[in-house]
C-alpha cells in the first residue's frame, strides 16, 4: 500500500478525527474511492475497537442519497468516514447519523494528491485563520463578491450561522469535509442579486476552461451562459427542477496548502477563492432540500462585508 497514503489515513483518523482505542469505525467508499477508502479501512483497524469497509454504487450527483441500508448502518458507528466520488455531505442520511451522535467526515472526490497535500497543513494554523474569517463574518448583514472577471453579486446574511470548518472532528456529533479549511454560510433565500462568473472550477465539471457566468434574481440562477461547461452546468440543475437553482452557500477558503485541481473538495478550500453553491442548504441551516448541491469557484475575489473590504484580489486582509 501507498506509504503517503497511510500516513495521511493516520493523520486523518488520528489527529484530526481523533479517533480512540474503544471506538467503532465505518468507511463508507465507491469503486472510484476504493483505494483511498481500503488505505482508511487498514489503517482505522489497528487503532480502534471494530472497524467495517463497506463499498456502494457510486452516486449520481452531489447530495444524492446513500442506500437506506448505508444511512441505517451510518447511525451505529462512533466514527464514520465517507471517500466517495459524489458527496454525501447534504444527504438526510448524514444528518440522521449526525444526530445520534456520530462524527462524521465526507471525503467527497478525494484524490490521493489532495489527502496527502492538504493534511501536511498546520492543522494549528488552518484553524486560527478559519477563526479570524468566522469572526470577521459574525453579526454581518451584507456581502458583496466582486471580481476582475465580472463578478458583482450582493447577498444578505443576516441571522444566518457563520460556520467554520477546519476538519478537526473529535466531538460526538461533529461533522464535516476532511482535509479541511473554509469558513461557509446560507445565505438568505431570495436575497441574492447580481452577476456571478466562475472562473476556477464547479462541481461536477472541473477545471473550468472558460467561465460560466450566472445571473442571479432574488435568490435564484435565472440565466446561465458561456460554452460547453455551462450547457453542462445548466443540465445538471435542469434535471432536479427550480430549487436546483437557489443560491445555497457563500463560503471562503482557508487552507494554505489546497490547490486548485478540479475537485471541489480541495477547490473551495483554497486561500484566495470564494465560493457559491445552488441547491441543497438545509445542512448549513437553510431551508432549501433538494438532492444537488453544486459550489463553483471565483478566483482572486475582493469581498466586502457590510461595505468594509476583508479581501482584495484574492488577498485576506485580516
Amino acid at each position: 500500500m501507498n506509504k503517503e497514503l497511510q500516513k495521511s489515513s493516520l493523520i486523518a483518523l488520528r489527529d484530526y478525527l481523533g479517533l480512540k482505542e474503544e471506538e467503532t469505525l465505518l468507511i463508507i467508499t465507491d469503486e472510484i474511492e476504493r483505494e483511498i477508502g481500503y488505505s482508511l479501512y487498514e489503517t482505522g483497524k489497528k487503532l480502534c475497537k471494530e472497524a467495517v469497509f463497506v463499498e456502494m454504487k457510486s452516486r449520481e450527483m452531489n447530495g444524492q442519497e446513500p442506500p437506506q441500508q448505508i444511512a441505517e448502518l451510518m447511525k451505529m458507528f462512533d466514527v464514520v468516514v465517507c471517500p466517495t466520488a459524489k458527496s454525501l455531505t447534504h444527504t438526510n442520511a448524514r444528518r440522521e447519523a449526525v444526530k445520534v451522535g456520530a462524527r462524521v467526515a465526507t471525503m467527497p472526490g478525494i484524490k490521493k494528491s489532495t489527502m496527502v497535500r492538504c493534511l501536511s497543513a498546520d492543522a494549528k494554523k488552518v484553524v486560527e485563520l478559519t477563526n479570524s474569517v468566522k469572526q470577521a463574518l459574525e453579526n454581518a448583514k451584507v456581502i458583496r463578491v466582486i471580481s476582475k472577471n465580472g463578478t458583482d453579486v450582493e447577498m444578505n446574511i443576516e441571522g444566518r450561522k457563520i460556520l467554520p470548518s477546519t476538519g478537526v472532528l473529535r466531538n460526538k456529533g461533529e461533522s464535516g469535509n476532511l482535509p479541511s479549511g473554509e469558513v461557509y454560510l446560507a445565505p438568505v433565500e431570495g436575497s441574492t442579486n447580481g452577476i456571478i462568473v466562475f472562473d476556477g472550477s464547479m462541481a461536477g465539471i472541473g477545471i473550468l476552461k472558460n467561465p460560466i457566468k450566472v445571473v442571479v434574481k432574488d435568490g435564484y440562477a435565472e440565466k446561465i451562459s458561456g460554452k460547453s461547461e455551462a450547457k453542462k452546468f445548466q443540465k445538471m440543475l435542469d434535471k432536479v427542477g427550480r430549487d436546483a437553482r437557489a443560491i445555497a452557500e457563500f463560503g471562503i477558503g482557508t487552507n494554505y496548502k489546497a490547490k486548485i485541481i478540479g475537485q471541489i473538495l480541495e477547490d473551495e478550500k483554497v486561500l484566495g477563492t470564494i465560493h457559491i453553491a445552488f441547491g441543497n442548504n438545509v445542512s448549513m441551516g437553510g431551508n432549501i432540500n433538494v438532492p444537488i448541491h453544486l459550489d463553483g469557484l471565483v478566483k482572486k475575489p475582493t469581498v466586502l462585508i457590510d461595505d468594509v473590504v476583508i479581501m482584495e484580489s484574492g488577498v485576506l486582509l485580516i
